[in-house]
């Protein structure tokens, strides 16, 4: 049981760690002032963006489709799924706005540019 306990908590640490990097971005976003920013600043917090909606995107999907779940199974064991789910689909969204994304990060990029007048 040892073992399981650990999964627990190192699940509750992922949870309390989500939420401080949501209320990293959010206190960033509104402290940061965009028109003393480099270009790739820009460009990274564009890219960022874009990973963290194509993340929302796939989590929301994944719901439509989660028959995988079984709804005996013990707590534990749904928790640890949901953590290497939830980070499965991070990793997922950050590679795939790197390597190709959907061109959001690059709108998002110009139109600041052009507001901040970079």
């Amino acid at each position: 049981m040892d073992g399981i306990g650990g999964f627990s908590s190192a699940y509750a640490e992922y949870v309390q760690s989500q939420n401080t990097a949501e209320t990293k971005l959010k206190e960033t976003l509104n402290s940061t002032d965009y028109a003393q920013a480099s270009e790739d600043e820009l460009l990274d917090a564009c890219k960022q963006f874009e990973a963290y909606f194509l993340e929302q995107v796939f989590k929301e999907m994944e719901k439509t489709v989660d028959c995988l779940r079984d709804e005996n199974s013990i707590d534990t064991s749904n928790s640890m799924l949901d953590y290497f789910k939830d980070n499965a689909i991070q990793q997922l969204a950050a590679t795939s706005t790197e390597i190709q994304g959907l061109g959001l990060a690059q709108t998002l990029y110009e139109q600041m540019k052009r507001n901040y007048g970079l």
